[in-house]
């Protein structure tokens, strides 16, 4: 089955996980290297990127 460009920008593109509650948020990554962006369950600054399967 052939990928679909605009499913995977969808799905994984500006997506990030916070490493406290595995909450998913969307944002810039410019903003999550620079700590700006807080999770909105726990309020921590500690993002990694989606994986992807």
């Amino acid at each position: 089955m052939a990928k679909i460009p605009e499913a995977i920008n969808r799905l994984f593109k500006n997506v990030f996980v916070c490493k406290n509650c595995q909450t998913k948020i969307r944002a810039d990554p410019q903003k999550i290297m620079r700590g700006r962006v807080r999770c909105r369950k726990c309020g921590k600054r500690a993002f990694r990127p989606i994986k992807r399967k």
